[in-house]
């Protein structure tokens, strides 16, 4: 007969003396628990909670709350531009509870994006702007603000796709936005976005309402163009025509008597007096279908062309009259900032 007891026993024993080992919390946690975490302790002392309007609040004017990040240790802080709307009092709070003043730099609603400074403090915990050209769908990241006012809520989620474009509160769109399945509510606004190797990929900007997990961050990239251009001009330089317009459809006689390809175009319903297009001829009912060289298959096409590169050059500008194709040759101006 074979005799198991004492495989019993020492298995017995065995069990008893691995429960009583002290086990490491972190050796429990899995990668993906650990990145997060270790993306929290080293970008998360740079988010501060961004307070607008009055210390006191009266009926007059109303306070605003959202989020920034720090990104550079003399106090630089980018959030979103309605974030900070017009409000002349802002206040930044870190995650030790000191509140200091700020004064803003530079605001550009084309992209959502403001730049502060905060008011005498040096030596900041920062983080760094990342190249958001090299995100992947699928891609861990990691949301960090101030959701309805809970203080350094922490949210991860995935890439889940790149290269979006939303409608700004100025009407323009934002090109480049990465969308993000990374939980984001109101206060969110203004948070950094951030990869796993804890470097800034996005500003957080705006969610869907009525649907879960389909929320919008601008690109690093884009953050760091609006960043540059504020701190040399105070504002982000773009050309202005002087037109109001709207995306339409190229008739199909109107493409083939012309010779174009066009399906749409951007239809010029108002034409600013003394403005370089009323300077250039152009009249309302004009359809621009080519500026520079560049196909016009709608208006916002033609915004994204009239760039700070093409500021006072002149420019050929090929455009549909009564389906008839003329080419019009047209000076930019450099557009006023937004105030």
């Amino acid at each position: 007969m074979l005799d198991f007891t004492s495989d019993i026993v020492d298995d017995a024993s065995s069990s008893r003396t691995t429960a009583s080992a002290p086990v490491d919390d972190r050796t429990l946690l899995d990668a993906y628990s650990n990145a997060v975490i270790d993306v929290t302790d080293r970008v998360g002392p740079a988010v501060v909670r961004v307070e607008t309007g009055p210390k006191v609040p009266n009926g007059r004017e109303r306070g605003g709350l959202g989020s920034g990040i720090v990104i550079s240790p003399d106090g630089l802080v980018l959030t979103n531009s309605h974030v900070v709307g017009a409000s002349r009092e802002i206040r930044l709070r870190d995650v030790e509870g000191h509140v200091g003043e700020a004064q803003v730099l530079g605001v550009d609603p084309d992209t959502d994006l403001a730049l502060l400074r905060a008011n005498g403090v040096r030596h900041l915990p920062y983080a760094a702007l990342g190249n958001s050209k090299t995100l992947r769908r699928g891609q861990l990241v990691i949301a960090i603000g101030n959701p309805l006012g809970f203080e350094s809520t922490v949210t991860a989620g995935v890439v889940s796709a790149l290269g979006r474009s939303i409608r700004s509160v100025s009407g323009r769109t934002i090109e480049d936005v990465i969308q993000t399945d990374a939980a984001l509510n109101p206060g969110n606004s203004g948070g950094p976005l951030v990869s796993s190797n804890a470097e800034v990929i996005g500003i957080n900007t705006a969610i869907i309402n009525g649907a879960q997990g389909i929320c919008f961050a601008v690109a690093s990239n884009t953050a760091q163009f609006v960043l540059s251009e504020i701190i040399r001009h105070g504002y982000v330089r773009r050309a202005y025509i002087g037109v109001a317009g709207q995306t339409a459809p190229v008739p199909r006689r109107h493409a083939v008597l012309a010779g174009v390809e066009n399906k749409m175009g951007a239809l010029l319903a108002q034409i600013e007096p003394d403005g370089p297009a009323a300077k250039a001829g152009l009249l309302p009912g004009d359809v621009v279908i080519r500026l520079d060289g560049v196909e016009i298959k709608g208006v916002d096409d033609l915004i994204r062309v009239l760039d700070r590169d093409r500021i006072g050059r002149r420019l050929a500008m090929d455009v549909l009259r009564l389906g008839r194709l003329r080419a019009i040759d047209i000076d930019p101006v450099e557009r006023k900032p937004a105030r």
